[in-house]
């Protein structure tokens, strides 16, 4: 496979899974004091250790509901992409 292949099967496959989400209107609260984007950042960089958390306690969640929804999706994504991707990023070489 090519390259590019790779590239548009995993754009495909991630549009794909996307399709399938989506949030309860119950879940999304427009009133002040709701967890926005700065509370999705943080819950997004904390993410790896709320999830173990989760496993032994069932009081720690990993997202927060209600939350105000789209910016605080945005900021969870963004959490967890700059977490995540940040050390793959830095760990290619470069080629002389």
């Amino acid at each position: 496979m090519t390259k590019t292949s790779r590239i548009v099967t995993a754009c495909m496959i991630a549009l794909l899974v996307s399709a399938c989400a989506s949030q309860i209107d119950e879940g999304v609260m427009r009133e002040g004091g709701s967890p926005g984007f700065l509370w999705g950042l943080w819950h997004g960089f904390v993410f790896p250790f709320a999830w173990i958390g989760s496993l032994f306690d069932p009081d720690i969640a990993v997202y927060a509901v209600p939350n105000n929804g789209g910016w605080y999706d945005f900021g969870f994504f963004i959490g967890v992409t700059v977490l995540g991707g940040g050390s793959w990023f830095s760990s290619k070489k470069r080629s002389k």
